[in-house]
Parts: C-alpha cells; sequence; structure tokens
C-alpha cells in the first residue's frame, strides 16, 4: 500500500505536533513536581518519591525506546496490508514481561523500596511503587497503540491521548494531595489509563482487531535489542540518584529536579523529531551519508533551545527555582540547582545526539550489539560516578552522566558510518550554539542583576539566531522541512 506524498504530514510538522504533546505533558509533570516541592519541600519524603520516580522514568523510557523499534515495523507492516496482526501480537508479547514486572512492584514493594534507598525514605517508596510500575505499564501500551497510529500518519490523536492523560492525573494529585505523597502515584496511574485508552480506540475503529502471531520470542528479543540502550541510558541517572541518595537528605531531589529539567529540554525537541522521522526514513533509502546529515541536522534544530535554556538557568536559575518550586528553593538551594543544570549542558547536548541516532540503528538494521553495550556502560559508570561525587559531588554526578553517555554517542555513530562527518557537524552546532548562548548571557551580567539580565540575554540570543541565522541551522531547517 503506497502512500500519496503529499497527504503525508512533513517531518517538522509532525515533529511540532508530538514535541507540543511531550510540552504538555511535560509541563504537567512540571506543575506536579512544583506542587511536591511547596507541599514537601526537599527532605526525606522526596527522596523517597524520586527513588521510586526512578522506576517509573526508567520504564517509561521503555515505552519511548519501543515506539522506535515499533515505528519502522510498523510501517512496512501497514504497507503489506497487516498491520493489525503486528499490533496486536507485540501487545501480546509485550504482556509477558510486564505482568510479572508489576506483581513485583505489588508484592515486594517494601524490599524494592529498600534497593532504591535507605532509612525512613524506603518508606516513601515502597508506598508508591505499587501504583507507579502499573502505571508505567501502561504508557508502554499507550505506546504502542501511538506507533500504530503513526504508521498510519496519524500523530494527532496519540498526541491528545498523552496531553489529556497529564492534565487528568494532575488534577487527581491536586485533589488528593492531602493523603500524602502516594497521591502521585494515583494521578500517574489514571494518566496511564487514558494515554493507551484514547489512541487504542481509535485504532480499533480503523483496522479492527486480528488474530495474534505465535513468534512471541522473537518479538521479545526484538525488544530486549530495541529497549536495552534506552533502559541502560535512563539506567544512568538510576545509578547517579542512588549515588546522590548518599550525600544526605535532600541532595538526591535537587539534582533529580536539574535532571528532570534537562531532560525536558532534550524530549521536546530532539526525541520528537527522532519519533516522527523513522516513518519517512523507512520507506526511503538510507546511507552513511544521510545518517551523518541527519544526526547533524536534527542536533542543531535542539542545541538552538538547549544552550538559550541552559544560559537562562545560568543567570536566574535561583530565582526561577524559587518561584516555581517555593521558599524551600530560595538561596543556596536554588542557586545550586540552577548551577547543576547548567552542569548538565553537556549531557544535553550529547544526549541530542543520541536521542536522533538512536532510531536510525533500526532504520538500518544495525542493533543487535545494543544488549552488550548497555550492559557494558552501566558496569562503567558505576565507577564514572563513584569518582565523579567523590571528586565534585553533585556536579559530578552530572559530568559524569555526560561522560558515559558520550562514549555510547561514539558507539552508534561508528556503528552507522558516520563517525567522523558527524562528530564534525555535532562539535561545529555545539561551539555556535553554546558560544553565542555564553556570549548573549554573559554580556548583560556587567550591568544587570541575574534576573534581568538573563531575559535580556534570551532576547538577545533568540534575535541573533533569528536575524543570523547559522548555516547550519539554515540546512537543518531545509533538510528537516524535506523530510516525510
Amino acid at each position: 500500500m503506497q502512500r500519496n506524498p503529499s497527504a503525508r504530514r512533513s517531518a517538522v510538522g509532525s515533529g511540532l505536533v508530538t514535541g507540543v504533546s511531550t510540552a504538555a505533558v511535560s509541563g504537567s509533570a512540571a506543575v506536579a513536581g512544583a506542587i511536591l516541592s511547596r507541599k514537601f519541600g526537599h527532605g526525606v519524603k522526596t527522596d523517597g518519591f524520586f527513588a521510586a520516580y526512578s522506576v517509573y522514568i526508567a520504564v517509561v523510557l521503555v515505552a519511548n525506546a519501543l515506539r522506535v523499534v515499533l515505528l519502522p515495523c510498523f510501517a512496512r507492516a501497514e504497507g503489506e496490508g497487516r498491520l493489525a496482526r503486528e499490533v496486536w501480537s507485540w501487545a501480546a508479547a509485550l504482556a509477558v514481561p510486564l505482568a510479572p514486572l508489576v506483581a513485583v512492584a505489588l508484592a515486594a514493594a517494601h524490599p524494592l523500596g529498600r534497593a532504591l534507598t535507605g532509612g525512613s525514605k524506603a518508606h516513601y517508596a515502597a508506598e508508591l511503587l505499587p501504583w507507579l510500575v502499573p502505571a508505567a505499564a501502561l504508557q508502554v501500551l499507550a505506546g504502542v497503540a501511538a506507533s500504530a497510529l503513526a504508521a498510519l500518519d496519524d500523530y494527532v490523536t496519540a498526541a491528545v491521548g498523552f496531553s489529556v492523560g497529564g492534565v487528568a492525573g494532575l488534577v487527581v494529585i491536586v485533589a488528593l494531595i492531602h493523603h500524602g505523597v502516594v497521591a502521585f502515584g494515583w494521578g500517574l496511574l489514571l494518566n496511564g489509563v487514558v494515554a493507551l485508552v484514547v489512541p487504542g480506540i481509535v485504532f480499533v475503529r480503523r483496522r479492527g482487531f486480528a488474530p495474534i502471531a505465535t513468534d512471541v520470542a522473537a518479538r521479545l528479543a526484538a525488544l530486549g535489542e530495541g529497549v536495552a540502550l534506552p533502559f541502560a541510558l535512563q539506567g544512568l541517572y538510576v545509578i547517579a540518584t542512588r549515588f546522590a541518595q548518599g550525600l544526605g537528605n535532600g541532595p538526591a531531589t535537587v539534582f533529580s529536579y536539574a535532571y528532570l529539567i534537562a531532560a525536558l529540554l532534550v524530549a521536546v525537541t530532539a526525541t520528537s523529531l527522532a519519533l516522527v522521522s523513522s516513518v519517512p526514513l523507512t520507506r526511503d533509502a538510507f546511507s552513511a551519508e544521510r545518517a551523518a546529515r541527519h544526526v547533524v541536522s536534527a542536533s542543531w534544530l535542539s542545541l538552538a533551545v538547549v544552550a538559550g535554556a541552559a544560559g537562562v538557568f545560568a543567570l536566574a536559575g535561583e530565582r526561577v527555582a524559587r518561584v516555581v518550586l517555593g521558599s524551600h528553593y530560595g538561596g543556596g538551594t536554588g542557586s545550586e540547582l540552577g548551577r547543576l543544570v547548567v552542569y548538565f549542558a553537556p549531557w544535553m547536548a550529547i544526549s541530542v545526539a543520541v536521542s536522533v541516532a538512536f532510531p536510525l540503528l533500526f532504520v538500518r538494521g544495525r542493533a543487535r550489539s545494543l544488549p552488550l553495550l548497555a550492559l557494558a556502560m552501566l558496569a562503567v559508570h558505576v565507577l564514572v560516578e563513584w569518582g565523579g561525587r567523590a571528586a565534585f559531588g553533585l556536579a559530578g554526578l552530572a559530568g559524569g552522566m555526560a561522560v558515559t553517555t558520550g562514549v555510547v554517542l561514539v558507539v552508534l555513530l561508528w556503528s552507522l558510518g558516520a563517525l567522523a562527518a558527524a562528530l564534525r557537524g555535532l562539535v561545529v552546532a555545539s561551539l555556535v550554539c553554546g558560544g553565542l548562548a555564553a556570549l548573549l548571557f554573559g554580556l548583560p551580567t556587567v550591568v544587570l542583576s541575574p534576573v534581568p539580565a538573563a531575559a535580556l540575554g534570551l532576547l538577545l540570543y533568540a534575535a541573533a539566531i533569528v536575524v543570523w541565522r547559522p548555516p547550519g541551522l539554515r540546512q537543518a531547517w531545509a533538510y528537516a522541512r524535506m523530510l516525510g
């Protein structure tokens, strides 16, 4: 079944839809985070929350990674007229690992809580796990439904489901926050239900049900290839958080907020474009040269946003933290949070490129070595974070994540045959965007206090990007518009 190219949504348009959806979901999460900080400050309860939440994020990342695996698969299946069978077969195969995972979270929440953190923090982690793990499992299945609709060139329905789910979950949290941190588990569970039901119903109406294939083992093997690396990348945060837990009550919460801000910037830019470009890249011819161009172009578009945001936090992080998160994050705590976001800037730049390069391995069929790479990077990361914390505390943990993720990027680009060309382009993009941000945010600090300097710096940076339009950014925009 061939599609009329004129009927396809461009990668820019689809990326905008996905990015707006991601921003809405992340915005709901940000509001929930503000509620958490204002209600509970930073200490035992919030450290316990983030210990459990790190597991939720890790499993939800599997949902995002799964979409990378499924998009090319579903695009081919739709072309051959077997999309419904493929979708239901994948849903059945995923029930095999998800059901035991949920069962363990329900039956062994307290041992898991003690493994994730210590002391009285473990109680709050254990209270949340029975709600957060099922919520994450629902998000995995929602990713299947979203990928199925993407094969039909429908990105809007899933975007609506994810956005409405995020808002509905937030309403539950606000209404039930007097019950304690467990209210966040209840809200996220409802979020998962809505995120699955909305695209699921639409897909059933368009393609119906179909017999399930019996090749469960083969699908689980493909799942292992697809989710091993993203799961391990999220595991870097889990490991770093566990090291931060050892710095006392509170630092792990500050570190988690900084990470979530950094991850949001990566998600609404590079991750969105990576997802929506997988289908058109699968349909078209692909080469190592195009891989390099794709990675560099998407990174240019993302880094232009990331550099501006890092500049704002570098100057006004304390004020932003105090306004958004409450008085507990004023003064030294807020300043530390702002600095940590800046320390995460190298990780953000590298993660942008990883997010874009990762799906290409599946487009080119070169993902078999990913489970081994995932295991190796987790083992190395424990040593990296141990040394980083000993030397620089929380800043060392943020830097350690950049180091390990950088090694992963090199391996991915090498596997695509695009190492030299892509690295050259990425270095140029990072230097131009980062250097421009450093200059235009730095100049106002000579005569202005931090907050006005951040506002003026952002204005100058945005104006420079629009007026100058660096050649690499112009080429990236033209390339993105051609996709699809």
